[in-house]
Parts: C-alpha cells; structure tokens; sequence
C-alpha cells in the first residue's frame, strides 16, 4: 500500500461520483473476452459458482411454475434480469484475486462478497429487491390483458407482447443503469451506495452506444442459458460476472476514493500479493 492509500482522506472533499472513459461501442465485447480468460484461470471455483447459481434460478423457476402459471416462471425469469448483479459478487472478488497473483479461493470470494462491504450491499439489494418485486407484480398484471375471449388475432399477440415488452423494458432499463458498474465499485472502493449507483447511471448515459451492446450481450447470454434448461448458465453466469468487473476497469476512473483497509482491493492491482490468508496484515 503506498503512502497515498494511508493519508488519511476527507470524505467531504471527494466527488459525488466517479468519472468515466469514453468507451468504443464494441468495447463489451472486449470484456466478455477478459472474463473468459478468468474462468479459463479458475475454471473449478467458476463452474462451481456457476453450478449453483443455475441451480438456484431453475428451482425458484420450478417452483413458480408448479405452484402458479406459466405467467408468473416468465415474471421470474425476467426479474432475474434485476436481480442478476447481486449473484456476481462473489465473481468480482475472483477476477480481484486473479489481477493480484493470488489463488483464488472461494471462501475469501464469500467473505470479500457478503462480510467486507455487506452493509452497502445490502442496501443496493433492497433497491433491487423492491424493483423485482414492482416488476413481478406488474408482469402478473399485464397478463391479465392476455387475449382468451374468441379468436385470437396475430395482432392481439403483437399488442399484448408489445405492452409487455415496453414496460418490462423501462424497469429494466432503470434497473441496468443503476447496477452496471455500483457493485463492481462497492467492491473495489470505499464508499456509499449512493455514490456507486450514481457513478453507475452516469457511466451509462455517457456511453449508450458501448452500454447498449454490453445489454445485449448479457440478455442473449441469459436467454441461451435458459434455452438450454440452465445448464448454459453454469457458464454463462462466471463469464459475464467476470466481464462486468472488467468493464467496471475500464470505464470508471475511482481513483480519487480511498481503498478499502483490509480485504482483497486493499492491494493494488499492480502489488501482486501472494499471502493466502485474507486477514495477513498485508492485506
């Protein structure tokens, strides 16, 4: 840690938000590379990460399908578009280990994920929860307008999904904006939820065109997984995880905010840290 990190820092004198880089629109795809690369360098903790995401998305789908409609496994599977950063956490952490030279282990991803930064998290999660639960209440409601009297036309199935889609669309547009880079930013510096969700949403409209295809990318990916019965997601969800970290990198400047004291972050990514132990008075 360099004498820079250990001045101490006036929370009051820091920027409301991060600046960020102006970003090629193909940029997104860069990412996707990066985070191949991290789960070819920690294929067992990805595919386990993986392994278990999937398996819980395709429960709660299970469940939502035997005990409700049809209707509400869809409202699910869309909400998860807003639930979608919380489960990457614990795979920044990992590209986090992997940039210092340190195996990455899962147990210092979980206690970097939900122990470190839990209460900001927590606070990111809660608006996220209670975006997913607007939007699940809205998708049951806009199937209401489901045409069933009589026969139905084309273009009663274009209205309806027309309908559906601009709506979901707004909650999601909302939602992306807000998470695109907060969490990644949570994890590498210290500071609010606030900070983080504007620097987010900031970053975003800076650069639609980059951002755009970044969304693109990631609800093609979520589709092919679910297309596959999830077993896509096993590794779908370690690479775009990965990905989303390293365009947090490469778009947001958070130099001006101090480091976390302890933890994976408080290394620099140029300090390659080679102490297993996450508590070691190095980190």
């Amino acid at each position: 840690m360099t004498e820079e990190d250990r001045t101490p820092i006036n929370r009051d004198e820091l920027p409301f938000a991060a600046p960020c880089r102006k970003l090629s629109p193909w940029a997104p795809f860069g990412w996707v590379r990066a985070g191949i690369n991290d789960l070819m360098q920690a294929p067992q903790q990805s595919l386990t990460y993986g392994l278990t995401v999937a398996t819980l998305i395709g429960i709660v789908c299970l469940l939502a399908w035997i005990r409700g409609s049809q209707w509400i496994m869809f409202a699910m599977l869309g909400g998860f578009v807003f639930l979608a950063p919380l489960t990457c956490i614990g795979l920044y952490a990992i590209s986090a280990q992997l940039e210092r030279g340190q195996r990455p282990l899962m147990v210092r991803s979980i206690r970097a994920a939900f122990k470190r930064h839990f209460g900001n998290e927590m606070v990111f999660a809660l608006v996220l929860m209670i975006i997913f639960l607007v939007w699940a209440r809205a998708a049951v409601m806009v199937s209401v307008f489901f045409p069933t009297d009589g026969d139905t036309t084309t273009m009663d199935l274009v209205s309806f999904f027309a309908f559906g889609t601009t709506i979901g669309a707004v909650f999601a547009a909302v939602t992306f904006s807000a998470s695109a880079f907060s969490l990644p930013m949570i994890m590498h510096r210290d500071v609010d939820s606030i900070t983080s969700i504007v620097t987010s949403v900031n970053a975003v409209l800076r650069n639609k065109g980059a951002m755009f295809v970044w969304l693109t990318i990631v609800v093609l990916s979520l589709l092919v997984g679910v297309a596959t019965a999830f077993v896509g997601l096993i590794v779908i969800i370690p690479v775009i995880g990965y990905a989303a970290w390293h365009g947090y990198l490469e778009t947001i400047d958070a130099d001006a905010f101090p480091r976390h004291q302890v933890g994976i972050t408080s290394v620099p990514r140029a300090e390659k840290n080679t102490q297993e132990d996450d508590s070691s008075s190095a980190q």
